[in-house]
């Protein structure tokens, strides 16, 4: 019997080593009635142009090591005024140059428009094709960091619909009614029950 195969139907698990993602997506599975189970693992990451090929790419990774039901998530941040930077290189960037560094790179730019965009990817054990599911959040970057919630980018990006407050400065399910991650996991949990006959 292969493992995927005594996993419960509503359960299905998400590969990363970043448990604030896990955290903020589970909340979103659980109002579709399903169970994200957190499987702690440092997926190798495809450096590329693509947030959705680098995420289904993952996922078939993860499938193939693991033969479960499994999602895994890539997002990048492109702001207008630089041009698309950081994009999908969004997590590498802020390891080296941080918030400040971004802030800095906006110094005298009067138009701060960005979005988020998240690329989630499911793979139904070994052998099985991505299915990929995308969300986005739009707004821009505010002049400072603000708020202690959230984490990465989310201090200094004020989405649309959040009343001028940036991530960081929401609760979770706030965050989650907004952002890019809950979209792209709704999304999937529509998609999910239907592929389960749930």
């Amino acid at each position: 019997m292969r493992p995927r195969d005594v996993v419960p139907p509503k359960v299905v698990y998400l590969a990363s080593t970043n448990v604030h993602k896990y955290l903020e997506a589970r909340e979103v599975v659980a109002q579709y009635g399903l169970s994200l189970a957190f499987l702690r693992e440092d997926v190798p990451e495809l450096q590329g142009e693509d947030v959705a090929e680098i995420a289904a790419q993952g996922a078939s990774w993860a499938a193939e090591k693991w033969d479960l039901p499994v999602l895994v998530e890539d997002t990048g941040l492109f702001i207008e005024a630089l041009g698309g930077f950081p994009g999908p290189y969004a997590s590498y960037v802020f390891k080296t140059i941080g918030l400040k560094g971004i802030l800095r790179l906006l110094e005298d730019v009067s138009d701060r428009r960005a979005y988020f965009k998240t690329a989630l990817a499911f793979c139904d054990g070994r052998g099985s094709e991505p299915v990929v599911f995308t969300g986005e959040a739009h707004g821009w970057i505010s002049h400072e960091v603000r708020g202690t919630g959230g984490f990465g980018y989310d201090p200094i990006f004020v989405p649309e619909g959040g009343d001028g407050r940036t991530f960081a400065e929401m609760s979770r399910s706030e965050k989650n009614a907004l952002s890019h991650r809950a979209k792209a996991f709704k999304a999937f949990c529509d998609w999910y029950k239907a592929y389960r006959g749930l």
